[in-house]
């Protein structure tokens, strides 16, 4: 694909706007041309206060229950009605919203995002029914599932010492019971001003009538002034971290290690090397662990390494968490398969990768990044979320080159980073149903 040319614009209430112009979106697949428009906001699990966990969560569900001109389920039907999808979702640093529509439905999505950014229908009926929503979403995907929060809710508090990293971002049932409308107020004057948030609309847009029509939607969105981010740095592991789980639903044991990773922002080659090293380790049957401990060895029934508790590397702050997990057999023990990703890390750390490994791993992940970004809701969330994590939307397009430049040294220095002296060992237990499950 061909890169856009990414224009910006500042409103006078702060609000920051990416625009990525691209006539043939959604032609080449025979469709008619669309516009992504998303909206990110600078806060995520991490910035919840102490009881409230959830809490952002919580807040993305609320902001689809109507708004200053729309009652509720009117955003979906306006979004729908023009053929259009939309969804949001929470992350650990920011949360976004998000559609993709027909490009002649480009004012109707500004309209519906300026309008709950102006003010959201924030009522008693809409908290205590988005409560029971997530708690019914906390039932199915953790509480009821076999490794529900696996390795993202249960790892943290193993690895992390600070409220802010270490707390469950899915929310705890007294927490979420325990939030007032007063909590929700508060939380979108803190955080959802214009000033802590980055429009980003991509796809078959006429840049000039697109600034147009967002000053027309957006400008009179009052700016409220937005505190400093705080830093949610603390130190590194001084020793190996240990803790258990019981899993009431789990049919086999399962372990997961968790390090430290390089900044993101301010270490972002060293960074790179590290997603480099993850799919070399499992990225597919040739790799090192899914060879050693799934096929040689037959120690494991699954086995994957990755960075970012959310499953996608460059999705967060720091601190960020390499992780490997692997469910493995009681026969077989955690320390056989702790020791044997050991050793595996240990060969990479002296010998570095083959040509031929870093080469496979490297051209994937090019073609991956460039398959991912020729869908415009992609690359619509990535633009908006590089620009607000990185300051830089254009990172997005430089990744295909620097994950090529990746070294097989630097892999080698990556995985001399990843020490059994500094990280988290969690072990996950099968348990019957009496001893309780994920809280």
């Amino acid at each position: 694909m061909v890169e856009p040319q990414l224009h910006r614009v500042t409103l006078p209430n702060g609000l920051r706007v990416v625009l990525a112009p691209d006539s043939a979106a959604g032609q080449a697949s025979g469709q008619a041309p669309v516009v992504g428009v998303s909206v990110h906001y600078d806060v995520g699990f991490r910035s919840e206060p102490e009881g409230r966990t959830g809490f952002a969560h919580l807040f993305e569900h609320l902001m689809f229950q109507g708004s200053e001109s729309l009652e509720k389920l009117a955003h979906f039907r306006h979004v729908q009605g023009s053929g259009g999808t939309f969804n949001g979702s929470t992350h650990q640093d920011y949360t976004d919203y998000y559609q993709v529509l027909p490009s002649a439905a480009l004012e109707r999505a500004l309209f519906l995002e300026a309008d709950r950014m102006r003010a959201p229908k924030i009522t008693e009926e809409n908290l205590r029914n988005q409560v029971d929503v997530v708690k019914e979403e906390i039932r199915l995907n953790v509480l009821n599932r076999p490794y529900g929060g696996f390795p993202w809710i249960l790892l943290p508090p193993v690895l992390y010492s600070t409220f802010a990293n270490a707390h469950n971002g899915y929310g705890d049932f007294t927490d979420l019971e325990q939030a007032t409308v007063d909590d929700c107020a508060a939380f979108f004057d803190t955080y959802y001003a214009p000033g802590n948030a980055v429009l980003t609309v991509a796809g078959d847009i006429d840049v000039e009538r697109t600034v147009d029509l967002v000053h027309k939607h957006f400008g009179d969105v009052p700016a409220r002034e937005v505190a400093p981010r705080p830093s949610f740095g603390e130190p590194f592991p001084a020793g190996e971290l240990r803790g258990k789980h019981a899993d009431p639903h789990a049919p086999l044991p399962a372990v997961a290690l968790g390090y430290r990773l390089p900044d993101p922002v301010g270490e972002l080659d060293a960074y790179l090397a590290d997603v480099v090293l993850a799919a070399v380790l499992s990225d597919g049957d040739a790799s090192r662990l899914q060879q050693r401990l799934l096929h040689q060895d037959s120690l494991v029934v699954d086995v994957h390494a990755g960075c970012g508790l959310m499953g996608a590397p460059l999705d967060a702050r720091d601190p960020d968490t390499f992780t490997i997990t692997a469910i493995h057999t009681p026969e077989v023990g955690l320390d056989r398969v702790v020791g044997a990703i050991d050793e595996e890390l240990e060969k990479l750390a002296t010998d570095g990768p083959t040509a031929d490994e870093l080469a496979r791993v490297t051209a994937r992940w090019a073609a991956s990044l460039h398959r991912e970004h020729d869908r415009v809701i992609s690359r619509t969330l990535d633009l908006g979320s590089a620009e607000l994590l990185h300051g830089r939307a254009e990172l997005i397009s430089e990744l295909p080159r620097r994950i090529g430049e990746v070294s097989a040294e630097d892999v080698a220095a990556a995985a001399k980073g990843l020490r059994s002296d500094a990280r988290a060992v969690l072990e996950l237990e099968p348990a019957g149903d009496e001893n309780g499950g994920a809280a």
